[in-house]
């Protein structure tokens, strides 16, 4: 669930640039103009100093252009050799439960239903693979709620348009492909679409690429599994647009239940080269206990809401993706609170998860374009395991043999290591090497410093509640700002940029942001708007 916080106060925006040294200015003097004036950025922005960065450039477009690309959802014309040819007037079903573990079935072109019951869906047997000739469509017609479900893993689906299963509002929290977040499925060059609730349902060992998972009512995927968790995903290559078109937020206000793609407690995740846009929410959202992620490669788009969010999670890498016009939608409608391209809520590294690097999150070597805000780091002041302000009533993954929602107690709180480990924390991250370009006449009209328009930050609430939570007052945003290792540093900045610290309403010019006590990107490149005459604007 997200806990995103209004921001109080309004005033002018703030543009006072703090100093860099001469050399880091003209080593830089290119990339930043060329930022300014919105041209197209190829490459992963020049390292500031103190050197450079070993990362493959963050994408100029779309990596990853698969909704109505024939090239590569277009299945064989021939069935491949010993497949059963299944045509529009066989029932998939019952072919599926006659032949034996592991047969492959080609489905001629045209339009194939599974029957008229809500639950006729097909259940594949251990290793069965299904491909689709050019057109071959598997249409649920809004009679049945699931398309490809069951127990058996190893399953492979291929090449076939699947869509129109379930009706307007229906399959919450559900999926059409892989309802049961099944173990080792594949699917390669699928077009996923116009269906209800999630299109796929990613479990462990779940391999997603070249499919296109368009306008489902609920996301593209989840990943959810109460038995075992999941595990060691991937999902490459993808396009993800246009979901969440039953706009789940105002069925269910506040379930933070949407996104493209959404992921919950999952451990181990290569997120790459995917074309994530125009969602009707967040882009991609990780939510709660997820842990060893990396995000590589990514064109993350013009989704209403926040382009990545990662929340109550741990160990990630960000780097070399390109976020461009997210927000949009929902930071004007979102107070002063600052709708970040990349929002970090109570997540950071913790060396006792073990997946992923304990020792730094990373948020490397991106480009950021014209989103309503960029990196936002926050922590709510008033959330922790056991308490009423956190709502999955989950357990942090840093100490369970001892700490857990049910021990983070008004008895315990106070006491190590309760004080400490009940807590998620925002800690260790690490934003460096990035590129920041905003240019505020490519955004709504509404967009200024008083709307939470244009900002980086990193703060938290005062807190305030439960009666008894040792958190309150100032004690979190001092340890978010001061004392848990967050960093800014070797960014370029091109636009008018403000930023919120330490405290939520706090906003911040250059001069104090990079001023102690806070010393955030001290080292780092700031290209202010051109002015009325004479200087270059440069600092």
């Amino acid at each position: 669930m997200n806990t995103r916080r209004l921001l109080a106060g309004s005033g002018a925006l703030l543009l006072v640039a703090g100093l860099v040294t001469a050399g880091f200015v003209a080593r830089n003097r290119a990339a930043v103009t060329q930022a300014s004036v919105g041209v197209s950025v190829s490459g992963a922005p020049p390292a500031a100093a103190p050197g450079p960065s070993a990362a493959a450039p963050a994408p100029a477009s779309p990596p990853a252009r698969i909704c109505d690309n024939p090239t590569i959802l277009a299945g064989p014309a021939r069935p491949p050799s010993g497949a059963v040819v299944v045509q529009r007037t066989q029932n998939l079903i019952a072919l599926t439960e006659d032949r034996p573990a592991g047969t492959t079935f080609w489905l001629v072109p045209g339009v194939h239903t599974l029957g008229t019951g809500q639950y006729d869906q097909v259940t594949p047997k251990a290793g069965n693979t299904y491909v689709g000739a050019p057109g071959a469509i598997i249409d649920g017609q809004h009679l049945n709620l699931y398309a490809f479900s069951g127990p058996a893993g190893g399953v492979v689906i291929r090449n076939l348009t699947i869509q129109n299963f379930g009706r307007h509002g229906s399959n919450n929290d559900e999926g059409v492909v892989n309802h049961e977040t099944t173990a080792s499925w594949t699917l390669l060059g699928n077009t996923i679409r116009d269906n209800a609730g999630n299109a796929v349902m990613v479990g462990t060992r779940n391999l997603l690429r070249h499919n296109c998972l368009a306008h489902n009512g609920q996301s593209g995927f989840g990943t959810y599994s109460a038995i075992a968790g999941v595990s060691n995903i991937t999902l490459d290559s993808n396009e993800i647009t246009g979901n969440n078109t039953d706009d789940w937020e105002h069925l269910r206000p506040g379930c933070g239940c949407t996104a493209g793609g959404k992921f919950w407690e999952v451990t181990g995740a290569v997120v790459r080269n995917n074309w994530v846009h125009d969602n009707k929410g967040a882009g991609l959202w990780a939510d709660t206990n997820n842990a060893g992620f990396l995000f590589e490669g990514n064109y993350i788009e013009g989704n209403d809401a926040e382009g990545l969010i990662y929340e109550i999670s741990y160990n990630a890498v960000i780097r070399s993706n390109t976020f461009v016009g997210n927000g949009h939608v929902e930071g004007p409608a979102n107070g002063n609170f600052p709708t970040g391209a990349v929002y970090i809520s109570e997540s950071g590294s913790d060396r006792r998860v073990r997946a992923g690097s304990g020792k730094t999150f990373e948020i490397s070597d991106n480009v950021f374009k014209d989103n309503w805000s960029g990196v936002v780091l926050w922590e709510n002041s008033d959330r922790f395991s056991g308490s009423p302000a956190e709502g999955s009533q989950a357990d942090t993954l840093v100490n369970p043999q001892l700490v857990t929602a049910k021990t983070c107690t008004q008895r315990n709180i106070k006491k190590q290591p309760y004080f400490d480990d009940c807590r998620w924390k925002t800690q260790n991250v690490h934003v460096h090497n990035n590129l920041f370009s905003l240019d505020p006449s490519r955004l709504p009209a509404t967009c200024s410093s008083q709307t939470g328009c244009g900002y980086n930050g990193l703060f938290a609430n005062f807190g305030t509640s439960p009666a008894w939570s040792p958190y309150k007052g100032t004690a979190i945003e001092e340890a978010v700002a001061l004392q848990q290792n967050n960093k800014f540093s070797s960014n370029i900045y091109s636009g008018p940029w403000s930023f919120v610290v330490p405290a939520q309403g706090a906003r911040a010019n250059w001069a104090t942001w990079q001023g102690a006590p806070y010393n955030q990107d001290t080292d780092s490149l700031i290209k202010l708007p051109a002015p009325a005459s004479g200087s270059t604007g440069e600092r």
